[in-house]
């Protein structure tokens, strides 16, 4: 079974698309006429350019809207397309969950002809990110995104470009860090159901941390959180 098969149930509701980040993924895209996304999910921030997304979770293809692109359930490792057969692959907020991430990347290099676009988060700032570091450091090192960090893409990417995406305060797409100057909002099981650091720990601990978890100050997260994005042209 597929993670998002489990976690995926509540993404229409807490994941809604950023328009922030979508603007900003749509211009690292840059003029190209054929879009692959892979780890596709539900759709978000998928550019009208999109020819077929990829995802494993039927989960998650059961909740794309209607007039969304065609959708294949399948994983970044085996991709179903030729090689050189689209301008473009994309993924957000996926590398983290691939088995293989040399093998996923190989195969986004194979079929994309001119770029690749990641938005992906950084490990160094995923692992002092405050929930992790004061209140679930035992759970810390089940999160998928401590194991992908950014100089591992790059060496697979030769010749990308990391951009720095400093995540808004009132984001609207509930990934991990995205309530960074809202706490309370890691108290709602249904924002918890979409995030997978959740999923993935002992509910005894979760339980505990969450006795102080509202108390954080947003004014010791003044500099808020951040994503990245890990741009390769072909």
């Amino acid at each position: 079974m597929a993670l998002y098969d489990t976690i995926g149930q509540t993404y229409r509701a807490t994941r809604r698309p950023d328009p922030r980040i979508g603007a900003a993924i749509h211009a690292a895209l840059g003029n190209v006429s054929s879009v692959l996304n892979v780890g596709a999910g539900a759709g978000s921030y998928e550019p009208p350019q999109t020819v077929l997304a990829v995802e494993p979770s039927a989960v998650m293809i059961a909740q794309r809207p209607a007039g969304a692109a065609p959708v294949v359930q399948a994983v970044a490792e085996h991709l179903p397309l030729p090689d050189k057969s689209v301008d473009a692959a994309m993924g957000v907020l996926t590398v983290h969950h691939w088995q293989d991430v040399p093998a996923g990347l190989a195969e986004l290099r194979r079929v994309a002809r001119r770029r690749i676009v990641l938005l992906t988060s950084r490990a160094d700032v995923v692992a002092k990110f405050w929930l992790l570091a004061d209140y679930l450091p035992i759970a810390a090192p089940l999160d998928p995104a401590l194991d992908t960090p950014i100089d591992l893409l790059t060496s697979l990417l030769p010749g990308a470009e990391v951009t720095t995406l400093p995540v808004p305060r009132d984001c609207t797409d509930g990934f991990g860090a995205a309530y960074w100057s809202r706490p309370e909002a890691y108290l709602d099981p249904v924002v918890r159901a979409g995030i997978s650091i959740f999923a993935r720990s002992d509910p005894a601990i979760l339980a505990e941390a969450s006795t102080g978890s509202v108390t954080r100050s947003n004014q010791a997260n003044g500099t808020g959180s951040t994503a990245t994005f890990a741009s390769s042209r072909r």
